[in-house]
């Protein structure tokens, strides 16, 4: 079983890695090109979705207990549990990214008079769903692991 700190680490080196390419291959505004990629609010919403959302559902401390599956012993029931919490998480992150989609269509539609400013307030629109699949790059292997651990685990108890 391989480490799922480690597994994050090499995922968020590669992400960056190919953001990177993707990014400088464009070369047209350098470095300024990554101010195109960051909008404060649609990040403020996703993570007001999720982080309140596992609370209320009482899912958060599975969730932290999916970063150290395969490094701490965790029951079947355990590991069931934190299986739902990641779940839990995937589906508030769509939740959280199709509210800010939605929420910043309806103000660029609320202001077409302005034509000018449709292609990046559209650039803007966008990029909560660009946070989602970023944030579930990160959630995708703590849910596998977690799913394969617990095969391990059932396999070692039917023997």
């Amino acid at each position: 079983m391989k480490n799922i700190r480690l597994v994050l680490l090499g995922e968020l080196i590669l992400f960056v890695a190919i953001f990177g390419v993707n990014l400088f291959s464009w070369a047209v505004g350098g470095l300024s090109n990554i101010a195109w990629f960051l909008d404060l609010p649609s990040i403020i919403l996703i993570v007001a979705v999720l982080i309140p959302g596992l609370l209320i559902m009482g899912e958060w401390k599975d969730f932290i207990k999916s970063f150290s599956v395969g490094i701490k012993p965790y029951t079947l029931l355990e590991l069931k549990n934190i299986i739902g919490a990641v779940s839990a998480a995937q589906k508030l992150t769509v939740f959280g990214a199709l509210f800010a989609i939605i929420t910043s269509g309806i103000l660029i539609i609320g202001r077409l008079d302005n034509p000018e400013k449709l292609g990046p307030n559209l650039a803007v629109c966008f990029l909560a769903g660009f946070y989602a699949v970023i944030i579930e790059f990160f959630l995708l292997p703590l849910r596998l692991n977690a799913e394969r651990k617990m095969n391990e685990e059932m396999d070692l108890g039917d023997e």
